[in-house]
């Protein structure tokens, strides 16, 4: 039980890394979510102010007219599972680091770091799989999601160690 207290943040990171790296070795096809979406959601947006929405990402034209309905909601879903997957990652290495770490603050610090490395490596993996697209903005968009991670962690051991 010891050992989960003062290594449980740091466990959770790891099955995150290995999650990351069963998910990086998958094909786009084995991971899609547009067929299921596509039985519960019109082709068209339901709503006209969806609609409106229309950006370029990675090059790519991103709108329900463009895409269909099904495969715009899975965009953003793909997008929100990059971005916080890596908060938790983030999180959990950095809250897991303050028990380790004697200098304050660079545990945080370290999250991010290692949260902007573990996602270059991941799209690195995705150039060597086939069927997968490997995107830096995916890197930018994971590093956000782990400096947010960061920022959660170090605000709880800055409030923990002011009530000490």
């Amino acid at each position: 039980m010891r050992v989960i207290k003062k290594y449980g943040w740091l466990i959770l990171a790891g099955a995150i890394v290995l999650t990351l790296f069963i998910s990086s070795s998958m094909s786009y096809q084995q991971q899609t979510v547009v067929p299921l979406l596509s039985r519960w959601l019109p082709e068209q947006a339901p709503w006209p102010w969806l609609a409106g929405i229309h950006f370029t990402y990675a090059n790519a034209p991103i709108s329900t007219e463009a895409m269909g309905f099904p495969a715009f909601v899975e965009f953003f879903i793909r997008k929100a599972a990059h971005f916080s997957i890596f908060l938790v990652f983030s999180f959990a290495l950095s809250h897991g680091l303050t028990r380790l770490a004697h200098r304050p603050g660079w545990h945080s610090l370290a999250g991010v770091a290692a949260s902007f490395v573990l996602a270059a490596g991941d799209e690195f993996h995705q150039s060597l799989t086939h069927g997968r697209s490997p995107l830096f903005q995916d890197v930018i968009l994971d590093t956000c999601g782990a400096a947010v991670g960061a920022l959660l962690a170090f605000w709880l051991w800055r409030r923990h160690r002011s009530r000490r």
